[in-house]
């Protein structure tokens, strides 16, 4: 059974401790109290009664598939328990005649008469005795039962100690929560329904104890970073001025708040490790090009990491042009890069000629070597965790960092995941970007929508045509693009073009280039194009089935658009919707805002669908539900400020208590920050 555990409770191919099947909670209980009569009965509901076994009823000789059925009753009414595949020696051991037993189960009328099929409980006096009133219900995985999982959580109770409490005794009298131990067993064998609810203090305290324990980690990993001494990055602005006249566009107020304080951390000691946040088509990729010639100015060099080729291959062409212009000598790394090329592009980034160095997590392998790397900016960062944040800056001397996501984060999420980093948001947009309208159109009306697109390319539009996800396989979304492609390809021919995951890296980029130069107009694609992807004379975004993609996501496909002077548009096909997919869309329609459109999709989704955990490896919370106990999240912060100034190497008995919190959680990477420091 161990893989399955493995499976369920330890995500990330490791293996699951004892640990992680407590934290495993239930997410709901089935009430086994004896309460009523088999006459009050509620089909469909699951109900415990006290009842004498009448008599049995096996099925007929030879037919080994009829059901076999026992009669019980109680001084009220009868019920048939029905069984299939059931042996009558183990029946009438297990439900003597005239004997009396308790029996818990769904109920199902049949014929006029009550029955229960497969009673879940079938118990005496004794065993009633040991059953608890409310029985947990549990997440499964194939092939792991619920009675195998409830077992295993008992035995695991069994084994829990009482730990040195962690948490302020002051916080701890206030909010009137329960030990660590208390909570888990409160949850895992719960007195009433409403213990198990995320706002019972049990849970509470639980969620307090992730928080506390992130934040923690965040903050020693912050402290480590920033003791390894930075370097002041400043120069004398002549390259900075020049890279300023060679943008065809003036600055907005928020791009050069951002760069104020991005000056300020290049010149200060300390390292700099912040966030720059913006929206869809904010012009985030500017400040990052200001930043590294700052960096460039001072002597240094700047390495520009995006998350896919497509987009490091579209950076580089994008700042090219400027680099040249200012005179600072720019190249492209990523894995497909082979032969004398990739030596040649090594060769300078170890002595120092090539300046700016845009590419893949190829640049942070172990073969590339920097010969003085100053500024790391990393392009979508939530496709890189903690690690990856680690092992970029060892690639210079107390390297500066500087990430870019244009997935508005929820401001939750941002102490969570980004709690090491300082943070600057853009929320304008550059001068002349026009509002993208979005409309709603039911699937029954495709081919309308797909003749309709005629119109747009007589008058030399482009139109991103996006394909559904189809459940969680590449095989199934890539069959969905293809038929798509050509449907349309009967209609307009040629100027229809493709793009999905599975191709190789040369075919996408064709195909992008293709598109990009007009050659073809329409261009089908599975999600791929999501991020960054930029061709401002594309005006028209189709995505089918809207319904089954996040609410972020859409957004960032919807920036795909409206880049150019013209006016775009968005159209959302949608099958059948729920309530949360009718939520999704009416917050499209309704706002362009991608800060007000990452709340709601927290609201809607949940942490690890925001920031794309569930893909990156980033650990989602199994205690916490940010967008229940966000408010605990600031208190956290308090408390793990406060620990670390009064007890940095954590040695008190407080801070003793507090690395077991740590390793409890798996944050102890952070104990051994502190050993390190």
């Amino acid at each position: 059974m161990a893989p399955l555990y493995d499976k369920l409770l330890a995500p990330q191919a490791s293996e699951a401790r004892i640990i992680d099947l407590l934290f495993h909670v239930p997410h709901g209980a089935v009430d086994r109290r004896v309460k009523g009569k088999i006459a009050d009965a509620v089909p469909g509901e699951v109900g415990t009664f006290e009842v004498r076994t009448m008599a049995h009823k096996p099925g007929p000789p030879g037919r080994a598939k009829s059901p076999y059925r026992v009669l019980v009753e109680d001084e009220t009414a009868e019920i048939s328990l029905v069984w299939f595949n059931a042996s009558r020696v183990r029946m009438e051991a297990l439900l003597p005649v005239g004997e009396t037993r308790f029996i818990s189960g769904t109920i199902e009328i049949r014929d006029g008469q009550l029955q229960m099929v497969h009673p879940e409980r079938v118990l005496d006096a004794a065993g009633l005795a040991r059953q608890p009133p409310f029985e947990p219900i549990y997440g499964l995985t194939a092939g792991l039962y619920p009675r195998a999982l409830i077992k295993a959580a008992e035995a695991a109770l069994e084994r829990l100690p009482d730990f040195a409490e962690w948490i302020d005794p002051a916080l701890l009298k206030r909010e009137n929560w329960p030990s660590f131990s208390s909570a888990l067993r409160s949850l895992h064998r719960p007195p009433t329904l409403s213990d198990i609810v995320p706002m019972a203090p049990a849970r509470l305290r639980l969620a307090y104890d992730e928080l506390l324990a992130g934040q923690l980690a965040l903050l020693l990993m912050r402290a480590r970073m920033k003791r390894e001494a930075g370097a002041s990055r400043t120069g004398d602005g002549h390259l900075v001025k020049a890279m300023l006249a060679a943008l065809p566009f003036t600055l907005t107020e928020g791009q050069k708040q951002a760069l104020t304080d991005i000056k300020r951390d290049l010149a200060s000691p300390e390292r700099m490790l912040r966030l720059l946040q913006g929206d869809v088509g904010s012009g985030k990729t500017v400040v990052a090009l200001m930043a590294m010639t700052m960096a460039v100015e001072a002597g240094w060099q700047a390495a520009l990491m995006a998350p896919t080729e497509i987009l490091a291959r579209q950076h580089y062409e994008r700042l090219k042009p400027l680099a040249d212009q200012a005179g600072i000598t720019i190249a492209l790394l990523t894995g497909r890069d082979k032969g004398a090329g990739r030596a040649q592009t090594l060769a300078g980034l170890a002595d120092g000629s090539i300046q700016f160095a845009i590419g893949t997590h190829a640049l942070f392998q172990e073969a590339v070597t920097f010969h003085r790397l100053g500024l790391a900016v990393i392009d979508e960062q939530h496709r890189f965790g903690v690690h990856q944040r680690l092992a970029l800056s060892k690639k210079g001397e107390a390297v500066d960092v500087l990430v870019m996501t244009a997935t508005p984060i929820p401001r939750t999420l941002v102490l969570t995941y980004f709690g090491d980093m300082d943070v600057s948001v853009i929320r304008e947009k550059p001068a002349g970007r026009k509002p993208i309208e979005t409309r709603t159109i039911a699937l029954e009306r495709l081919s309308e929508v797909a003749n309709g697109l005629g119109r747009a390319l007589a008058s030399g539009q482009r139109v991103y045509w996006i394909c559904p996800l189809v459940e969680e396989s590449e095989d199934l979304d890539l069959a969905a693009a293809q038929e798509r492609f050509e449907d349309l390809q009967k209609i307009y021919g040629t100027e229809v073009g493709l793009v999905h995951g599975q191709m190789k890296g040369t075919e996408k980029d064709l195909a992008m280039a293709h598109f990009a130069a007009g050659r073809t107009r329409i261009l089908v694609a599975t999600t791929v194009v999501e991020v960054g992807v930029d061709v401002p004379e594309a005006t028209i975004m189709v995505i089918e089935h809207a319904e089954r993609f996040g609410l972020s996501q859409l957004h960032q496909l919807r920036g795909r658009v409206g880049r150019g002077a013209e006016r775009s548009s968005c159209i959302l096909l949608f099958g059948n919707l729920g309530e949360i997919g009718r939520a999704r869309l009416e917050t499209m329609r309704s706002t362009n805002d991608g800060f007000e459109i990452a709340e709601q999709d927290l609201k809607l989704r949940g942490e690890g669908d925001v920031l794309g955990t569930r893909q990156s490896g980033m650990p989602g919370f199994r205690l916490a539900v940010p967008e229940k106990h966000g408010e605990l999240l600031a208190i956290a912060r308090d408390d793990a400020k406060n620990i670390l100034a009064h007890d940095p190497r954590l040695e008190t008995p407080r801070g003793e208590a507090v690395r077991t919190l740590l390793y409890l959680f798996e944050r102890d990477e952070a104990i051994r920050l502190i050993r390190a420091g």
